[in-house]
């Protein structure tokens, strides 16, 4: 049996919430916990394996303080025939080490090092 894979849309939003629980230093266990479920579960959602329903992504949005729309900010457009649309920007915040990337960057205060680390992420994308 083929496994279904995640769709896009339910990946960025497994990901805000993700995004969103670790800026506020909150465990998955902790997020389950006030949710009734697993620490596995809180995982399959933040990894888009299984959907968020309407309802539970209300709760999720009071329990992590912030408005239903952060959730589908920057989601990924989809077309009639499921074609997936996104930028530059949306493909790095869902991508596993773009949040940590976009983290780092900001913490960088000095512009002259913001350009280097530019430069050096082009050069390693670079075709040698």
């Amino acid at each position: 049996m083929q496994q279904k894979l995640p769709s896009p849309v339910d990946r960025h939003i497994g990901h805000r919430v993700r995004t969103r629980r670790a800026m506020l230093g909150m465990s998955q266990e902790k997020l389950a916990e006030a949710l009734g479920l697993t620490f596995q579960q809180i995982q399959k959602y933040e990894k888009g394996t299984n959907r968020i329903g309407a309802s539970r992504l209300l709760q999720i949005a009071g329990i992590l303080d912030v408005s239903i729309e952060f959730f589908f900010a920057g989601c990924p457009d989809t077309s009639r025939n499921g074609a997936v649309a996104r930028s530059a920007m949306a493909e790095i915040l869902i991508s596993p080490h773009g949040d940590r990337l976009v983290r780092g960057f900001l913490r960088l205060k000095d512009d002259e090092m913001r350009r280097r680390v530019a430069d050096l992420v082009d050069w390693l994308a670079s075709p040698r």
